[in-house]
């Protein structure tokens, strides 16, 4: 028996270069599996009635084969699931039901599996003291625990460091004169009763979905645990959610209740955003570095539980070999004749009942004892749990109260996110060290229990041998003790050939070990690969998108792309924990496929061991054995990866639902940039308009009370103006449609360039296509296709961005000359008016000038006869016209025969 401190450990957390251990002689002495005593009296080809648990063996030729691989009793509520031939000669009848069980297999499989019942456990100690408890399930069950664990504890500091960043930034970009500690402390409570409010939410939602499948609070089915899992997910999505919104009514808040200036509440949201980013990237960090933590304290849990269940099996491998033993004793009595059949069988009933009570109540005893050990080690724990809370409690307040106040942000950020992390791997330690002391404990506990049943079961030897038999069979003692020494020279082989399957079993069982290992590296490099590229893709569409738009400020650009780094750091964050939750579930979904694997190759390396000699019959068998291994396991890959095909697009739709909910958030951003960007432009137009109505009106009363304009100079200006506008549009138009046909003919000359390359790579891909299947054929025809649309869209966009840029190019030059048109008229106006440019230009002269009005001759009047008092002065006519050629929105409108005909009215007034 080996000592708890000569026991092989898996490596610490943190040490993940380090190999898995693998010494040879670390389980010298460990267990083996063994059976119950239904497969021992089955196998004696005994039939016994249902409620007589214990009966001699009938036929003294048969006794139980040593290497008989066992099976867990059933839990409840779980299917039996099927189970390796159990000799070389049960192969047979397993050959001739394989096709019904294949058919069978492939239709009820999924069910079976998601109705497979799984202890409900909190904590690995209750793993180790359970009697009949899946190893592996609860291991990978207590890893979901984990998971969740560290997504609250992330969760807590994110929401920790919120309140910190945003009291700096108050401090920061608030004004100093209006600034106070009491307003600061009124904005950061109301914010942390929210936060408070939203936690206490999210806690109640996640306790009412934990109640899930709680009819019975002890096992929960496989299918009950994925919808728990799915349903946490969507939760701690919605969670997230009300979290970005409360970041966002922020703004709203400090404008609406502390009349805050919109610029300073939008830079301080800003800020805010950019120092919650940084945050939530060191949040990643650790996540990732969690995530390996965990990984590598699961497979230590693995490790230590298969230890385990070996030890507390060794029990049922010593009472097996040892009652096989004394059973070939007194069956050597009965061929002497020195036993009769009568007398053989209720002294091997009497010595089978002895022993295998003596197991079981090593089992009970070991049960109750070890939950003994895991009552005190949770007591244990959370006392030690609550002064480390404390002190650390302590810790951080020190810490703020000397940091702050920081001129450094990101730095007190950091060191902030540093002693969250200490505090968080101090109490991760914590509870792998109880795990530790616990395991140490029970296996103490087992060899203390295994010398005790070692001890009992000598005695029940020596009052066979040196008391029973002398008495029943009148025997001498010295035969008595010959026979006695036999016996035990013979269970010693028997248990030499048992520890040598064993230390090869424990191999095999290592092997497997090493593998899952190497699985759920694979899953987290795959899950790394696809955050980077939904990172990508999200990054790529919102450039795109803001590219296309165009118009808004380099400031709004800027914000919309920090808020949305911010949101794909946190929805990526969380869907990485999805992803390692669901290769947690698909390694569930797996496990009794595995099981029946591992037993499988326990079975051959047993019969290989075993079968030194074979004829053709045995020969046949053992290699149909080898045959049906290599069968499980390619059925076992194929179904690996049919499981991870179905929870990854689980996944990638728990993905895309994450981005349409970031979308809605951006499209809102951009919606409310754009509709700013609208009403600043509006704005600045209606003052410009306003400012040039009231330059274009002062000039027109200036130019009206000259007395140096006439009707036939202002007609002389406006139809040189129309000139000039006339040809500016021609001008304008002949350059659009040059522009126009060169960019169809550039469009055109890639279109053209695209196609030859195009029709050059099926060349290169046809000639490698014909060693290829058809569904990589498939798969690089629709990879072809996808590529070719993608540079067919991106050519046509960027083609419409050429078109649109030039256009936009033109109609600037085109406004351009307009208003240089329109300043030419104005100056040329001026000029006739004889009036200095710079006063119409500052619209609103202090002093204007005042002309002196005099008579006009009669020979410019059109009508001599005419009162000049009853019609309107040469003056106002050019003030008429004028409002029309300075008016900013019929400006351009302007021709050449509106003009005649205002000059010709003029001329008959």
């Amino acid at each position: 028996m080996q000592s708890p401190s000569e026991a092989s450990t898996p490596s610490r957390r943190r040490r993940r270069e380090a190999p898995w251990p693998r010494t040879p002689g670390a389980l010298e002495h460990e267990p083996s599996l063994n059976s119950n005593i239904t497969e021992f009296a089955l196998k004696a080809r005994v039939v016994y009635p249902i409620n007589q648990k214990f009966r001699p063996l009938a036929d003294g030729s048969s006794k139980p084969s040593l290497h008989q691989n066992l099976k867990q009793a059933a839990l409840p509520h779980q299917p039996m699931e099927a189970s390796p031939a159990s000799s070389l000669g049960s192969l047979s009848q397993a050959e001739k039901d394989e096709g019904s069980s294949s058919s069978l297999h492939s239709a009820s499989s999924d069910d079976r599996v998601l109705r497979h019942a799984l202890l409900c456990v909190s904590s690995f100690p209750e793993v180790l003291a359970s009697e009949s408890a899946d190893t592996d399930l609860c291991v990978h069950s207590l890893h979901l625990q984990d998971l969740l664990r560290v997504d609250e504890a992330l969760r807590r500091e994110k929401h920790v460091m919120f309140l910190q960043i945003l009291k700096m930034c108050l401090v920061d970009l608030l004004p100093k004169k209006k600034f106070d500690e009491k307003l600061c402390q009124t904005i950061l409570s109301k914010q942390e009763r929210d936060l408070e409010e939203l936690e206490k939410r999210l806690r109640v939602k996640l306790s009412n979905t934990g109640m899930l499948g709680a009819e019975d609070s002890v096992y929960i089915t496989l299918a009950d645990l994925e919808k728990k899992e799915r349903e946490f997910s969507e939760q701690l999505l919605d969670n997230m959610e009300a979290f970005w919104k409360q970041m966002e009514d922020i703004q709203h808040f400090l404008v609406d209740q502390f009349k805050c200036s919109s610029s300073r509440a939008r830079l301080l949201l800003a800020t805010l955003t950019e120092r919650m980013t940084m945050a939530e990237k060191l949040l990643r960090d650790t996540q990732d570095l969690q995530a390996l933590d965990i990984l590598e304290r699961t497979m230590g849990r693995a490790y230590m539980a298969k230890m385990m269940e070996f030890l507390r099996l060794q029990v049922q491998e010593e009472t097996k070999c040892r009652v096989a033993a004394i059973s070939r004793g007194l069956e050597l009595l009965t061929a002497q004749g020195k036993l009769s059949g009568r007398q053989k069988e209720e002294l091997l009933t009497q010595q089978h009942k002895a022993f295998w009570e003596e197991a079981e109540h090593f089992s009970r005893e070991f049960v109750q004892r070890g939950k003994d050990l895991v009552q005190a080690s949770q007591a244990h724990q959370a006392e030690e749990t609550a002064r480390l809370t404390q002190a650390q409690e302590e810790e951080l307040k020190s810490f703020l109260a000397a940091a702050w106040p920081t001129s450094d942000p990101e730095a007190f950020v950091k060191a902030f996110h540093e002693i969250l992390e200490r505090q968080r791997l101090r109490r991760s330690d914590l509870e792998e060290e109880e795990d530790v002391r616990v395991m140490e404990a029970m296996t103490s506990l087992c060899q203390e229990l295994y010398c005790g049943t070692m001890q009992a079961f000598g005695r029940f030897v020596d009052a066979l041998f040196l008391q029973t038999l002398p008495e029943v069979g009148g025997l001498p003692r010295a035969e008595c003790e010959a026979l006695q020494q036999q016996v035990r020279e013979h269970a010693a082989r028997q248990l030499g050939q048992s520890d040598r399957f064993r230390r090869r079993q424990w191999g095999l069982l290592q092997d497997r070990l090493e593998q899952d290992r190497q699985v759920w590296l694979e899953e987290c490099a795959l899950s790394t690969v696809l955050q980077a590229q939904l990172r990508d893709h999200h990054e790529n569409t919102i450039q795109e998108v803001l590219q296309r738009l165009g118009g808004l400020s380099e400031e709004s650009t800027q914000s919309i792309l920090q808020s949305h780094e911010l949101l794909l750091h946190a929805a990526l964050r969380r869907l990485a924990l999805r992803g390692s939750a669901l290769a947690a579930l698909t390694q569930m979904r797996l496990s009794g496929k595995k099981r029946l694997l591992q037993e499988l190759r326990e079975q051959l390396v047993l019969e290989q061991s075993l079968s030194q000699c074979l004829d053709e019959q045995q020969w046949q068998l053992l290699k149909a054995l080898e045959a049906r291994v290599q069968e499980e396991a390619s059925r076992l890959e194929e179904e690996a990866q049919q499981t991870r095909l179905r929870l990854q697009l689980q996944l990638l739709t728990e993905a895309q639902e994450a981005g349409q909910l970031l979308q809605q958030r951006m499209e809102r951003a951009i919606g409310q940039a754009l509709l700013a960007h609208a009403r600043s432009a509006a704005s600045r137009s209606r003052a410009k308009d306003k400012d040039d109505f009231k330059a274009s009106s002062t000039l027109a009363q200036a130019v009206a009370e000259s007395v140096y304009v006439t009707s036939t100079s202002v007609g002389h200006l406006v139809q040189a103006h129309d000139q000039r506008i006339r040809r500016v549009v021609q001008d304008h138009e002949e350059g659009v449609l040059r522009r126009l046909k060169a960019l169809q003919g550039e469009r055109l000359d890639s279109y053209k360039l695209q196609r030859k390359q195009d029709a050059g790579e099926p060349l290169a891909g046809g000639a490698h296509g014909v060693s290829q299947t058809l569904q990589q054929r498939m798969l690089w025809q629709q990879k072809t296709f996808l590529t070719q649309f993608t540079a067919h869209q991106h050519s046509r966009l960027d083609a419409q961005r050429r078109k649109a840029s030039a256009l936009d190019l033109l109609e600037a030059q085109l406004e351009t000359q307009l208003q240089e048109a329109e300043q030419i008229l104005t100056s040329e106006l001026a000029a006739l008016a004889r009036l200095p440019l710079a006063e119409h230009r500052r619209g609103a002269p202090e002093k204007p000038l005042r002309t002196r009005r005099r008579k006009t001759p009669p020979q410019e009047r059109g009508d001599p006869g005419l009162p000049s008092g009853s019609g309107p002065a040469p003056g106002d006519h050019a003030s008429a016209l004028l409002s029309q050629q300075l008016s900013p929105q019929d400006s351009e409108a302007g021709t050449g025969e509106d003009a005649g005909k205002l000059l010709k009215k003029r001329s008959n007034l």
